[in-house]
């Protein structure tokens, strides 16, 4: 099945778009985002794996989480979440911090990640939008795509293993 993966840099909004369908019910697709135990699976891009030190999925919730490299390098990420619209969506704003949850800068995006229900096919919306242009550009230059297209890779073989289990 060809899924749909659209990844756009809009550098005068200061905004990275994606769209990426999966091929699982949508009930499926939102608990893969919102529980730590299946986020785990999914979203470190091979060789790096994922660790969540802490996940509190709600309004005024945060969630701290590290992408290890293969030599045990951790890079530590904090999302601190705005909104919850249960099945539909969620906003946080996220940064670099330390494994403590202290932010390293002052630089942050806010990011809405929504969910769209089809036949066969739901469709997540991503919406980063970066306080900052030089993060963007990093952002867009360092690998980000190509990590959040094998994260979501990851997360078809996770899900095929659901669907074929029910």
């Amino acid at each position: 099945m060809n899924l749909l993966f659209d990844f756009t840099v809009n550098k005068d909004t200061k905004t990275i778009y994606i769209t990426r369908e999966f091929a699982a019910d949508h009930d499926l697709v939102w608990d893969a985002f919102t529980k730590p135990e299946i986020l785990i699976q999914w979203l470190a891009p091979k060789p790096f794996r994922a660790h969540i030190k802490e996940m509190d999925f709600r309004e005024g919730g945060r969630s701290l989480t590290a992408m290890i490299s293969p030599d045990n390098v951790y890079r530590w990420a904090k999302a601190e979440y705005i909104e919850v619209d249960a099945k539909t969506s969620f906003t946080s704003r996220n940064s670099f911090c330390d494994e403590n949850g202290t932010t390293l800068n002052n630089k942050f995006s806010i990011t809405t990640t929504s969910f769209k229900p089809g036949v066969e096919i739901t469709t997540v919306y991503v919406e980063k939008k970066f306080d900052d242009l030089s993060v963007l550009e990093m952002m867009a230059s360092g690998g980000f795509k190509e990590g959040t297209a094998a994260g979501f890779a990851n997360l078809d073989e996770y899900l095929l293993t659901m669907v074929t289990s029910k």
